[in-house]
């Protein structure tokens, strides 16, 4: 009979990521890359000391003369091993709450430039892989982009007259002509099959990504299970418990999407709200409930409120699938904008702007020049132009810098609709069959259930909203928690809750988890070593205290 007695420990994870979004994707990624491509520059590595700290690690752009100087020694040797789980609420692989939200919105092509992806080889690996599968037709122009700083009088003037040294068509233009073809729009579908590209070259993609939902962090010593009292992670979910060295926290927004209850004044805070969705859960669009009154010819009106893209591409979406008109409430002006933040946060290599964020002396100084940066929502120009058309054509009624105040559902034999009060009131104002939320979600990482141990126990500095993490992304020096995207806002900068931070996240990263598993190899060997010393002075002692051989002190030696 076997021997029941004996049971087997559970296993102990190098690296679980929660989260497998792209930001998720991008760490498991570089971390199984030993010659990753630079993304940062000599200039940056001098100046910042978050990178200083990692020597000749990295590769490095060099400023002057444009070429690359590879690491000293392979950054991802003692990594490229590791035992890597990712666990996500949603769906057993890689992006996928990510391309569900995507094709229910039907957007086709993506906000942001080529350079922003989440390869760890090359920066232009997005694009590259474009040429490669004969798809650069997917590829949409950013208009108004390159050299747009350049105004219409001074290009008159190269026109007309030759430029001198000091004239002004010298002036200094952000984004260099010959990084026009970076800034182009890749489509959802390129984008998403180029994140399986990189699943598959590092092989993340069998059985690596779980789907379950995380509860609970902790990380202290477990009995039973840790060696030599290493403390490990705890992390449970809805199916179980994982134990893990390290954990990178890769959740997006992080926090539930919630309504504004202050218009709803009929129904309780704990209440449902019928024929009301945010856009982040929505299942069908347009629901069901404007469906069947679509297909029984009935005339239809959907409530969209916000200011971001995703309000404008769900009015647009609303129009094209058949809702008879949409309303647009915005509570604010409307903005334009071709990316979340402005040119001078973006770019392949020495960014200013970000520049001036590392240097920032507090947190709370890195705060605000976050939220200047991001500002509210905003709209791309061509969403912008397809908005003005279906106002032409009476489809679509926009009112910016207003709010509403009030909501009542009136229930009758054709069903029920909401009866709805703005500020300023607008007359004739008709009911809706249903009102969209996409007002963004708050973060706020003290409402985080499945942090509430980690903030007991290993508490940390938090402001708005924000956790105050390492220059590492780490949660402490001696927590190897460490976090990517949103959350990481104050050290990643303005465009770290977009593709534009996954990369550079993961960068850090991933030198941080090296660095970690390199000194404990370092105090394993220590310990070894003591252990070995200490093993040969208890035989020469049982020796001279004659309860040992002298032959098994030879033997040892």
């Amino acid at each position: 009979m076997p021997d029941t007695s004996r049971q087997t420990l559970p296993h102990v994870h190098d690296v679980v990521i929660i989260g497998a979004g792209p930001c998720g994707l991008a760490v498991a990624a570089r971390l199984r890359e030993k010659a990753p491509g630079a993304i940062f520059t000599d200039e940056e590595h001098r100046r910042h000391r978050f990178l200083h700290r990692y020597g000749r690690s990295m590769p490095l752009k060099q400023v002057r003369n444009g070429r690359v100087t590879c690491c000293a020694r392979p950054t991802a040797s003692d990594t490229q091993d590791l035992d890597i789980m990712a666990l996500d609420a949603t769906h057993d692989g890689w992006c996928g709450r990510w391309n569900k939200l995507f094709k229910c919105y039907d957007i086709e092509h993506l906000r942001s430039p080529m350079f922003w992806h989440v390869s760890p080889v090359d920066r232009d690996a997005l694009l590259g892989y474009a040429y490669s599968q004969n798809r650069e037709n997917e590829l949409l122009e950013i208009h108004h982009c390159v050299g747009k700083e350049v105004s219409k009088h001074i290009r008159k003037r190269t026109r007309t007259q030759k430029c001198s040294a000091h004239s002004a068509c010298n002036a200094r233009v952000e984004i260099n002509e010959r990084d026009r073809i970076d800034y182009f729009n890749p489509s959802q579908a390129l984008f998403s099959d180029h994140c399986r590209a990189v699943a598959s070259r590092y092989h993340l993609c069998d059985g690596v990504v779980k789907k379950e939902s995380v509860q609970d962090i902790s990380f202290d010593v477990v009995q039973g299970i840790s060696v030599n009292d290493e403390p490990l992670f705890t992390v449970t979910t809805d199916r179980g418990l994982q134990y893990a060295r390290t954990v990178v926290l890769s959740v997006g927004p992080a926090n539930q999407p919630s309504i504004p209850r202050h218009a709803f004044k009929a129904f309780s805070a704990t209440e449902s709200l019928p024929q009301v969705c945010h856009s982040t859960q929505i299942e069908t669009f347009p629901d069901t409930v404007v469906r069947t009154r679509m297909t029984n010819g009935q005339r239809t009106k959907v409530l969209v409120i916000g200011g971001g893209l995703t309000s404008a591409q769900l009015s647009d979406l609303a129009i094209r699938k058949g809702v008879t008109k949409v309303w647009h409430l915005m509570r604010s002006p409307i903005a334009i904008k071709t990316f979340d933040v402005e040119l001078s946060w973006m770019s392949k290599y020495r960014n200013l702007e970000q520049a001036y964020f590392y240097s920032a002396d507090t947190d709370e100084e890195r705060l605000q020049m976050v939220r200047a940066a991001r500002g509210g929502g905003s709209i791309l120009p061509r969403y912008h132009k397809k908005l003005k058309d279906h106002i032409s054509r009476g489809r679509l009624e926009l009112r910016t810098e207003t709010k509403l105040v009030n909501a009542q559902f009136v229930t009758t034999e054709a069903g029920g609709r909401w009866k709805v009060e703005t500020e300023p009131a607008i007359e004739g104002i008709p009911s809706f069959d249903f009102i969209y939320f996409a007002t963004g979600i708050e973060t706020d990482v003290a409402a985080l259930p499945y942090l509430q141990t980690m903030r007991k126990t290993h508490p940390i500095d938090e402001i708005g909203g924000l956790p105050c993490l390492t220059e590492q992304l780490k949660w402490k020096d001696d927590v190897p928690l460490f976090v990517t995207g949103r959350l990481a806002s104050l050290r990643l900068g303005a465009a770290g809750p977009n593709l534009g931070g996954a990369r550079t996240g993961a960068e850090r990263i991933a030198l941080a988890i090296q660095e970690h598993f390199e000194e404990c190899k370092r105090e394993d060997k220590i310990s070894g070593d003591i252990a070995a010393t200490n093993k040969d002075e208890n035989e020469w002692e049982r020796f001279v205290l004659g309860r040992g051989s002298k032959y098994s002190c030879l033997v040892e030696h």
